[in-house]
């Protein structure tokens, strides 16, 4: 088994984990950049005639170039589909460093026949086959990187990883954009081959990571691998698998599977309508990812120099520069998240980016109505005012919402140059409408998680569905549960005593839910096993 920690323990483990896990979310903003950049670059449209627009195209050969343009760059999201969904059917079994170093695999393959592709014959289909590869190792990773990261961290800690992340995204695609920028004036093909093989560096360091660093223990309990996972708990608290702290968590994670197992799981429990709403909270999941996609976000990330060339009418330089300025600022625009998450909440935070984000379309869309060089410049505001709001809602580990994000980012990508080059100012309004429909949408459907337990949102489902309340009400309305208020109301709205304490039984609660004497007859069963 995968329990190796390379020696560390404690803080410098859970550094290496998150190390290794936001280079696979690092890499896929890289390739956001990379593509927005490469496009539109002397060498790259030489190398591959078939994707440069001509001076002054028919409409036929305009819509011709939009359709290859948007399959060329859509395609990797096509692969990342199909990795995740592998990893809905396959990554429980193999583990989640398996799959990870399995996809950061992948993923070095394909970049390396992107890289090394032969120009002048078949040039479009070798690199479309190494984007659809690098692709399928994407979905791996980021289809399973949330899970291992979020399994090897504390529960104080885990919002703040998914905003670095997310921040990690922005991180990559800042430094596709200015890699672009400085060789776009390279004379030769390096000035696209060095920045599609830049990719190889982050995968390395994350193959290294999967292959050095431990599964998660939460992994390990699930396939009855009691004493690797006391191990690998003892080293990410540095202490010994003795210890009432490892043995405690161990204690919990055993008996939440063990619940777990007791209970039904299966995609047909997810149209119970029971009293937890799973349907409606499957749909919510998925209502993100929607959202996420159709708001406009990896439309204005990967063809913004095109956006900023074609229908701002830049020159191909200073579109090159406004694409790494506007990178720059989407990754700072990920910082103010990481201190207000927690103080304004996930749920205004997303109704505040959505609200941002259509404003700033509009703003766009109106300034192209009537095209003069003063209204481009407005446009261009528009642009940057979108990218200041981004959203912050993370929904990655269901399956479905996965899947949802990958299709609608593939849509989005592949459609959004046919679009922008019938109207210039027809897709920014789309953008703005579907933005300002997650508005109401997220009002009225999303609730309010920040500072809560996990157990308390299935409370919050369920009082809902008695009390015949929107979530979101109840969610508002509810004081935040201390663990025996979280059993009480549990109890009284019907649901498993068990699911609420993590399987643990009554007489064997202590702060972590077992006493130590439990504790300690738990440790010579798992020494036996």
């Amino acid at each position: 088994m995968w329990t190796t920690t390379s020696g560390l323990s404690g803080r410098s483990l859970r550094v290496s984990i998150t190390i290794a896990a936001v280079m696979g979310f690092a890499l896929f903003g890289y390739n956001q950049g990379m593509m927005a950049g490469l496009l539109n670059g002397d060498e790259f449209v030489n190398s591959f005639p078939i994707l440069e627009m001509p001076a002054e195209p028919t409409k036929s050969q305009e819509h011709y170039i939009n359709v290859i343009r948007g399959a060329v760059t859509s395609c990797y999201e096509l692969g990342c589909f199909f990795g995740a969904l592998f990893s809905m059917f396959f990554g429980d079994k193999l583990g989640r460093t398996r799959v990870i170093f399995m996809g950061a695999s992948i993923l070095i393959i394909g970049a390396l026949l992107t890289t090394v592709c032969f120009t002048g014959h078949w040039e479009v289909g070798q690199f479309v086959i190494g984007r659809v590869v690098s692709g399928i190792g994407n979905g791996m990773n980021t289809a399973t990187i949330p899970v291992w990261q979020s399994e090897c961290s504390g529960a104080h800690n885990r919002g703040f990883l998914v905003c670095f992340e997310g921040a990690m995204i922005a991180g990559g695609t800042f430094i596709a954009y200015w890699v672009v920028f400085g060789l776009s004036h390279a004379a030769d093909t390096v000035q696209w081959r060095f920045p599609i093989a830049l990719q190889i560096f982050f995968a390395i360091i994350l193959a290294t990571g999967a292959m050095l660093l431990p599964d998660s223990p939460s992994w390990f309990v699930r396939h009855g691998h009691d004493k690797e996972a006391c191990l690998v708990l003892a080293k990410l608290n540095n202490t010994t698998p003795e210890s009432d702290k490892v043995l405690g968590d161990y204690n919990f994670l055993k008996a939440d599977v063990e619940n777990s197992r007791s209970t039904q799981s299966s995609w047909k429990t997810v149209f119970t309508f029971g009293k937890t709403q799973e349907f409606q909270r499957l749909l919510i999941g998925c209502s993100g990812q929607f959202f996420q996609q159709f708001t406009g976000c990896n439309a204005a990330i990967y063809y913004s120099t095109l956006l900023f060339q074609e229908n701002l009418h830049m020159e191909k330089y200073l579109s090159l520069i406004m694409g790494g300025v506007f990178a720059t600022v989407y990754a700072l625009a990920t910082i103010p998240s990481f201190f207000m998450i927690e103080r304004v909440g996930r749920r205004n935070l997303y109704l505040i980016g959505f609200l941002g984000q259509g404003l700033s379309f509009v703003i766009t869309f109106a300034c192209l109505i009537e095209e003069n060089e003063q209204n481009a410049k407005g446009a261009a505001v528009g642009i940057f005012l979108f990218i200041i709001n981004p959203l912050r809602t993370r929904t990655v580990g269901a399956a479905a919402s996965t899947c949802t994000n990958w299709i609608c980012n593939f849509a989005v990508v592949m459609f959004t140059p046919l679009f922008a080059g019938q109207s210039p100012w027809g897709v920014y309004l789309f953008f703005a409408l579907f933005n300002f429909i997650g508005l109401i949408f997220g009002f009225f459907f999303y609730v309010e998680t920040a500072g809560r337990q996990l157990e308390e949102i299935d409370i919050i489902y369920a009082r809902a569905h008695v009390e015949g309340k929107m979530a979101f009400r109840v969610a508002n309305e509810m004081p935040k549960l201390n663990l025996q208020e979280i059993i009480d109301q549990s109890r009284e709205l019907g649901l498993s005593t068990d699911t609420t304490t993590g399987g643990a039984h009554d007489n064997e609660k202590s702060e972590l839910g077992f006493s130590s004497d439990n504790s300690g007859h738990q440790v010579e069963e798992v020494k036996d096993n």
